[in-house]
């Protein structure tokens, strides 16, 4: 029989983020076997002692607590996931790197690049593993691209165009979540879903040398939440007093990649219609591929070498040829979710734990999406281009 070690977690935060981590953690080993550790869910915290029994009974913790700090004290609790809103990151990480924890943030690692860079000089002192989860790259379609990329497939890259519009949002009555301030958030759809597009680019095409941007907040104020819990808009919110939105709405930005690529980047919490439209196309100077997260089994590819009467763009449905596939499900198009990104996020985190020591994307990484998002607010205030920072290890 296949032994396998046990590696404790405890889990910060039990909202929405919190459920996909657990998910994760119960069916890796079911995915990914001989699992590289089994995932044991040790402690959940969460903001008071009544939510954090219910969020382990729901998630299946052996134990709860209102107070993060006992996890971080907790000597059997080898792994930390923080799954919180923004604003605690920085805190509760710096005080897991220094425990000896391994980590896994949710994304974005940090509100600005001052508290990201602080949270990578924590992880880099104690040596520990460290993961940010931008988990849409670890989808198989994306993997697929990324594949075709490094093989040369498309010759070199001319060009990256990416979207994240969602609607849930538009609403001018959904209620002021923790999103729409500026203090706990950092920025809007800047740092909630534009990140994603960003290290989707860093990955795929590389790193980025300037930002030209523009910002926008459609809905100047929102109702003040009645719920203690995000939703991510379908809260439904009591009449009363409304206040300021201080965050973007919306972030469109242009390109100039390291590598002489040019791009641009679009997103908005405000498209009637959009659900989750996280797209991306890439095109080079041999091929050209286009993805779209609603259709997430999905790549669509064209090859200049393909013959004249077969020209255009044809489908590739992802499966068990392609990366993670032998893994997933025995055949092509039978259909991967939203959870299937975290388990391949999860069994890659554990592997690192348990052999390499890396995983990417890292604090590292977080903190050069962080350094972007800095530089692309500095063009929204300014207009101009902004030559984007790199991180110095």
């Amino acid at each position: 029989m296949t032994t396998v070690q046990n590696l404790n977690v405890g889990l910060i935060g039990g909202g929405f983020m919190g459920k996909a981590h657990s998910l994760a953690y119960a069916a890796m080993p079911m995915f990914f076997w001989p699992a590289p550790a089994m995932p044991v869910r040790r402690t959940i915290a969460e903001a008071t002692p009544e939510l954090a029994a219910e969020a382990a009974q729901r998630f299946g913790f052996q134990n709860s607590t209102a107070d993060w700090r006992q996890i971080i004290d907790d000597p059997d609790i080898q792994v930390v996931d923080i799954a919180t809103p923004n604003h605690l990151h920085a805190e509760i990480a710096i005080a897991a790197a220094q425990a000896g924890k391994h980590i896994i943030c949710e994304k974005p690692l940090a509100r600005t690049g001052h508290e990201a860079k602080a949270m990578y000089d924590a992880v880099k002192d104690s040596n520990v593993v460290h993961m940010v989860a931008f988990n849409y790259r670890r989808t198989p379609a994306v993997a697929l691209a990324k594949k075709f990329i490094d093989e040369g497939a498309l010759g070199r890259i001319l060009n990256f165009r990416g979207t994240y519009l969602q609607d849930w949002s538009a609403d001018p009555n959904a209620p002021l979540s923790w999103r729409f301030q500026k203090s706990l958030a950092g920025s809007g759809a800047l740092g909630d879903t534009a990140t994603h597009v960003i290290d989707l680019a860093r990955y795929l095409v590389g790193e980025f040398s300037q930002v030209n941007a523009l910002a926008s907040t459609w809905i100047p104020d929102r109702p003040v939440q009645s719920s203690g819990a995000d939703s991510l808009g379908n809260v439904q919110a009591v009449d009363g007093p409304r206040k300021e939105v201080d965050v973007d709405d919306e972030i469109m930005t242009m390109i100039r990649f390291a590598g002489g690529a040019v791009g641009s980047i679009e997103a908005t919490r405000n498209a009637y219609g959009r659900n989750n439209y996280l797209t991306f196309e890439i095109h080079g100077t041999e091929g050209s591929v286009v993805f779209n997260y609603e259709r997430r089994d999905e790549l669509q590819v064209h090859f200049a070498s393909d013959p004249a009467d077969r020209s255009g763009f044809r489908t590739i449905y992802t499966g068990p040829a392609h990366p993670y596939g032998g893994a997933l499900w025995p055949i092509p198009a039978l259909g991967i979710g939203y959870g299937e990104t975290k388990i391949i996020e999860a069994h890659d985190f554990f592997e690192a734990i348990m052999g390499s020591g890396t995983v990417s994307p890292n604090f590292a990484d977080g903190y050069q999406v962080a350094l972007i998002d800095d530089a692309i607010l500095e063009s929204v205030s300014t207009g101009k281009w902004v030559d984007v920072a790199t991180v110095v290890d």
